[in-house]
């Protein structure tokens, strides 16, 4: 078994997606993208999160698709965008860019308790930290 299969094996046995959509969006992904230089277990974490919705996936399979075209090497492009992105938009969504920026560039992601978030997002970026901290296992 491969490392994309024992991904999907582990985050698909911890109950971590949603409906099939979100698993079937996170495995094209997946199928499309993991054998390009610039894949890390950092992108695969936001490729989960993007994965919960077809708005979300579309943006970055557009991103992904025009790194390929590009043979980008890194996701130091991606981080420019979401940083840029993150900027432009209301809390929650700009909490779940910053979510993705802290993923590609491994970094640690904490939401200040004094913000408001609304529950469903709340409920997006704890389920994320839980598949990143399987993603970070699978071996």
């Amino acid at each position: 078994m491969n490392w994309k299969e024992k991904c999907i094996g582990e985050l698909t046995k911890s109950g971590l997606f949603e409906n099939s959509g979100h698993r079937t969006r996170f495995k094209e992904l997946l199928d499309c993208f993991y054998d390009k230089p610039f894949f890390t277990k950092g992108l695969c974490k936001c490729m989960y999160l993007s994965a919960w919705d077809e708005e979300h996936f579309i943006i970055l399979l557009t991103t992904l698709t025009q790194m390929s075209l590009g043979n980008d090497e890194d996701t130091n492009e991606m981080l420019v965008i979401g940083d840029s992105m993150a900027d432009e938009e209301t809390t929650d969504e700009s909490l779940i860019y910053r979510l993705s920026i802290s993923y590609l560039d491994n970094s640690e992601f904490y939401v200040d308790e004094n913000i408001p978030l609304s529950p469903r997002t709340a409920y997006v970026i704890k389920r994320a930290q839980h598949a990143a901290m399987i993603i970070d296992e699978v071996h």
